[in-house]
């Protein structure tokens, strides 16, 4: 498993989307272009370049141009030609991720936002939801916590089920999840990938 995270949102401006579309096919560009604001096309031109760049450094490709994607019944995404590379994308207002592995992937970023009580109750357990109401630093649990819930639904390629709630409270030995947490940048980032 490789992994790549950006985190100079600083950088998310008109002027460095223009760049990047220099950078990418008229097919990529179209559809970055589809997003009517700067985020969405900046996020989505960063993240792709990410992905070729890990893709060609890494030398799991020759050339990464062009990258034709594929995606499954839940929107996940795959790349067209190379069916033995998983990977998978994230962002956040505080970092982009991008993830590659040889076996399904999930991956998700999340800024530290303190969570409602209407918000804990929708998408954690009791357990999860006393944690982050008696954490020090509740943004972080929750940010924690939610990254974990949702690479490991990225990972089987479901997108966020009805089992929201209670997906952690279960055992997944099949799955690693691996957090980290940037306190200074405020964010957490969990990876989940299949066990070996």
């Amino acid at each position: 498993m490789i992994y790549s995270l950006f985190t100079d949102m600083s950088r998310c401006t008109s002027d460095e989307v223009q760049r990047l579309l220099s950078l990418v096919s008229e097919e990529q560009r179209v559809e970055a272009l589809k997003f009517k604001h700067t985020f969405g096309q900046f996020t989505t031109l960063k993240s792709l370049l990410m992905l070729k760049e890990l893709l060609v450094e890494n030398h799991l490709v020759l050339s990464a141009d062009p990258l034709r994607f594929g995606y499954n019944s839940h929107g996940k995404p795959h790349l067209a030609d190379f069916t033995d590379i998983h990977f998978n994308i994230s962002h956040c207002p505080n970092a982009i991720a991008v993830a590659i592995d040889d076996a399904p992937i999930g991956v998700d970023v999340e800024r530290f936002v303190m969570p409602s009580d209407s918000l804990l109750s929708y998408c954690m357990n009791d357990n999860e939801a006393q944690q982050v109401r008696q954490s020090a630093q509740p943004e972080r649990t929750f940010a924690s916590f939610w990254t974990q819930k949702e690479a490991l639904f990225k990972q089987r390629g479901t997108g966020i089920t009805h089992e929201l709630r209670e997906v952690l409270a279960h055992p997944h030995p099949d799955i690693i999840l691996e957090t980290k947490v940037f306190d200074e940048q405020q964010f957490a980032f969990t990876i989940a990938t299949a066990s070996r």
